[in-house]
């Protein structure tokens, strides 16, 4: 009897350490997958340089891991100088293309910019109440709270606003208008914007356009087409007017 015990324990204390094994190498599995993904989304353009990736909360419930576990592929993401972690305000792309776009951000000015974003957005709002999920809402929203949170830094707020209409595009669920918008964000990083932003971004325009933001907001999160359509054009509108004045 003693002998057979013996071997029971020796079986048991053998399947214990072999489904041990089998769990952490899952879960390596598992965190090289959600890394590859993010990787490649990186690399083909999906989240573009200087974009704010979702928040843990949103990447651990898309790919169905841990925090933790999100947080071991933003670590890895950063060792590879794909993104970059900044406290209190969220995980940026490091990494930036290197291809014609840079070319046409460097001749194309800042009222050309706006002029395009007249031409596309009122369609992209439309879009985005018509497609967009509640956790794609979710991401607005916290990219909002981003643009809110500035307190006032014309560099912070530029950042937030890129992303916000960025999480505006993604809402659209249309490719080719999310790689358009990712163009005109290419353009709004170029040298030309940032030597105007320090004059245009002034605490009372910032406080205004977050108004604005939190107004569009609402319109797309309770399915008001006409509403959302009205406030974005004005938003532009408006833009375009400050820089025209700002010139």
């Amino acid at each position: 009897m003693k002998s057979i015990d013996s071997n029971i324990r020796l079986a048991e204390g053998s399947r214990v350490k072999s489904v041990s094994k089998a769990g952490t190498n899952r879960v390596g599995v598992t965190t090289s997958k959600v890394v590859a993904q993010l990787r490649r989304r990186i690399l083909e353009g999906e989240y573009s340089y200087e974009e704010r990736l979702p928040a843990e909360r949103n990447l651990a419930e898309e790919f169905n891991v841990s925090r933790g576990t999100i947080r071991s592929v933003l670590q890895i993401l950063e060792q590879q100088h794909l993104v970059t972690r900044q406290v209190g305000s969220g995980t940026y792309v490091a990494h930036r293309e290197t291809t014609n776009q840079q070319e046409i951000s460097s001749i194309t000015s800042p009222i050309e910019m706006v002029e395009v974003r007249i031409a596309i957005e009122p369609q992209l709002v439309r879009l985005a109440i018509a497609n967009a999920s509640s956790r794609d809402l979710e991401e607005l929203r916290d990219a909002l709270r981003q643009c809110e949170a500035c307190d006032g830094d014309s560099d912070k707020f530029a950042r937030a606003d890129t992303a916000f209409h960025m999480a505006l595009a993604h809402c659209s669920k249309n490719k080719l208008m999310y790689w358009l918008y990712e163009r005109i964000s290419e353009v709004r990083r170029h040298s030309q914007w940032r030597s105007m932003k320090s004059k245009l971004l002034t605490p009372e325009r910032m406080n205004y356009y977050n108004s604005q933001h939190h107004a569009l907001y609402e319109a797309i999160a309770s399915r008001d087409t006409a509403a959302a359509v009205k406030i974005i054009k004005g938003h532009l509108y408006g833009v375009q007017d400050d820089l025209l004045e700002t010139d």
